[in-house]
């Protein structure tokens, strides 16, 4: 699969795996900032998601498989990786199949661990908003703010929303198949071996994603992983408090 990404920057190849629901456009601010500090970025919009293809398939093995594909198409050989939330796990994923193929990698507030289905109430929305009878993104948010209160989340779930060639609203996720497979995007992440990878895992401070009791279950799957907390951010680190989220993300990566 030949997935859509944006690039920025010349220098020491950084890959950049988005979360549920999101893409490379979440990233865009993040990834000037680090192209600027001499890395070559990579935003990839990850399957199902963004400008990427659609698949009948949604689960951490798939997109493991398109992150070494999408590596190979572009003669990447030993990356920097960052993972947010489900893109974190696709790293995790990635990490335990092709640990020669990362320098160092950092998880942005996601465990290996199995979630509980969280999303159900997003999707109801999500699902519930007549694409071929509305006509206008205000008239869909008035729908979704039936299932979702908070203003900044159904703007973000609404980027997704765009005017097909018809010029019919459509999303760009592939919504169907994120409803049916939404357990493959909280399944654990499982390895019965150690994996020498360099890995930061980077808690917010408002965050539950990440207890103090899985980092001992990370541990025994990354040997050699660290762990920071930046203060005053939730579940989006880098959009939060991006200053704090990039002085920790040089930090880790400096040689």
């Amino acid at each position: 699969m030949q997935l859509y990404y944006r690039k920025t920057g010349k220098g020491v190849p950084l890959v950049i795996l988005h979360g549920v629901f999101g893409s490379s456009d979440n990233w865009l601010t993040m990834g000037k900032l680090l192209s600027e500090q001499g890395f070559e970025v990579f935003m990839i919009d990850q399957r199902n998601h963004g400008q990427s293809p659609h698949a009948p398939l949604h689960d951490y093995s798939s997109m493991a498989a398109d992150l070494l594909e999408f590596l190979e198409h572009h003669h990447l050989h030993q990356i920097y990786l960052i993972g947010h939330s489900m893109g974190g796990k696709t790293a995790m994923q990635f990490a335990i199949s092709h640990p020669e193929k990362i320098k160092k990698m950092i998880v942005v507030d996601i465990a290996p661990k199995q979630y509980l289905i969280h999303h159900g109430k997003i999707l109801r929305g999500l699902n519930a908003i007549p694409l071929a009878t509305i006509s206008s993104r205000q008239e869909a948010d008035q729908i979704l703010s039936q299932y979702e209160e908070d203003i900044y989340t159904r703007q973000f779930l609404l980027k997704n929303l765009y005017r097909n060639e018809n010029n019919q609203f459509a999303w760009r996720i592939n919504l169907p198949v994120l409803t049916e497979q939404i357990a493959n995007v909280v399944a654990a992440i499982e390895s019965d071996k150690n994996v020498n990878v360099d890995v930061l895992f980077m808690k917010g401070e408002k965050s539950w994603y990440i207890t103090s009791e899985d980092e001992k279950a990370i541990l025994k799957i990354f040997s050699k992983a660290s762990f920071i907390t930046i203060k005053g951010a939730g579940h989006w680190i880098h959009a939060e408090q991006p200053e704090l989220f990039l002085k920790a993300t040089l930090e880790f990566f400096k040689p």
